[in-house]
């Protein structure tokens, strides 16, 4: 295909499958065309702010025992955590101070009762800081809808729940086949949310193995046909303590997976113009300008780590995890720095919600 027929493509409103494995499948030059018209889309709709949502890695207990990640249930190398309420309300206090606007509450995956009830204490707690001025993300997985009602009407606006893969056979290769890992309850969850009220999230790994263009261009209409407010796009970071590691030799090297997930944000600001994207840890990871390149690819949300330091070592999905070591006051200079250098700029002391979202409900 030449240049100008990939550049009609960047045009269409209409991108069916076929169109966008065209454009995941860009290399060079045409790469290149696809980045900068998602820059433009993006500074179209969302302009060049960069919104924060400080990370509050609220413990790494975990009931699920997926393949991939460094947390599974079944990972008996990990040091077990949960932050007490004191030390969740002074992350809070400390991205309020910081002027992040807004915070995520993150953790591994429960539902047992004294966990429930007590994210909406937190939740409840955590609006009281200048009468509400911060703006709550939870990223807590699977729960019962009544349990996505009870945190929502105690302050939670936002939900992230990642499908990880929208293909359901992948799914399980990544998953186990058992009564707490079933897709068809993930895809429930994520409806159940949209239900409650929340701006509801997703996102996927990419680079996973045997994952393929059709999966990936699969996974970009699943957020288009969920009507999604916000998605996380990573790399897939093998984790040595896990089932899925002896697949590592399988899978494209640390350029490829990170230019992959810099086309799959791109090709979805195109898709969808005015939801939020995350500029994921993972793609510093494993590049050191990686959320910079996810910022100009389309992404318009950072998440600096506010966990408190002797806990963040506890908390790897994924092994090097970047900017583990950065205290919060240096982590908001940098950012403002780097973020500058590439025509950038946080917006402070704001939610940073979703246009696609708030559009909607203004109708």
């Amino acid at each position: 295909m030449n240049d100008e027929q990939f550049r009609d493509i960047l045009y269409r409103q209409d991108l069916d499958r076929e169109l966008i494995k065209v454009l995941l499948a860009a290399e060079g030059s045409q790469m290149e065309m696809l980045l900068r018209r998602a820059l433009e889309v993006k500074l179209e709709h969302m302009d060049n702010y960069v919104h924060l949502r400080g990370l509050i890695e609220y413990g790494n207990v975990c009931e699920k025992n997926c393949l991939y990640c460094g947390l599974r249930r079944g990972n008996g190398k990990v040091a077990r955590y949960c932050l007490s309420d004191d030390e969740v309300l002074s992350c809070a206090r400390l991205a309020h101070d910081l002027g992040y606007g807004s915070v995520a509450l993150q953790s591994g995956e429960r539902s047992d009762p004294e966990f429930i009830a007590k994210i909406e204490y937190l939740v409840r707690e955590i609006k009281k800081i200048d009468g509400g001025s911060l703006g709550i993300t939870l990223s807590l997985g699977e729960q019962t809808e009544d349990t996505y009602c009870r945190w929502f009407d105690a302050g939670a606006h936002r939900y992230l729940l990642r499908i990880e893969s929208s293909d359901e056979e992948l799914y399980y290769r990544i998953h186990p086949r058992d009564a707490k890992h079933s897709f068809r309850t993930r895809v429930d969850c994520l409806e159940a949310l949209k239900r409650t009220g929340y701006q509801t999230g997703t996102g996927v790994m990419v680079g996973l193995p045997s994952q393929t263009l059709d999966h990936l261009a699969g996974d970009l209409l699943f957020f288009r046909d969920m009507d999604v407010a916000m998605v996380g796009l990573g790399p897939y970071i093998p984790h040595p303590d896990t089932p899925l590691y002896r697949f590592k030799g399988a899978i494209p090297s640390a350029k490829e997976r990170m230019d992959m997930t810099l086309k799959m944000i791109a090709v979805l600001r195109l898709m969808m113009p005015e939801i939020n994207m995350v500029a994921a840890t993972a793609n510093q990871t494993i590049d050191p300008q990686g959320r910079e390149k996810a910022i100009q690819a389309g992404a318009n949300v950072i998440m600096p780590n506010l966990t408190p330091g002797e806990y963040r070592e506890s908390y790897f999905i994924y092994p090097d995890k970047a900017c583990v070591k950065d205290m919060p006051d240096h982590c908001q200079t940098c950012l403002d720095i780097r973020l500058a250098a590439i025509g950038h700029r946080i917006q402070y002391n704001a939610w940073g919600d979703s246009p696609a979202f708030t559009k909607k409900t203004k109708k």
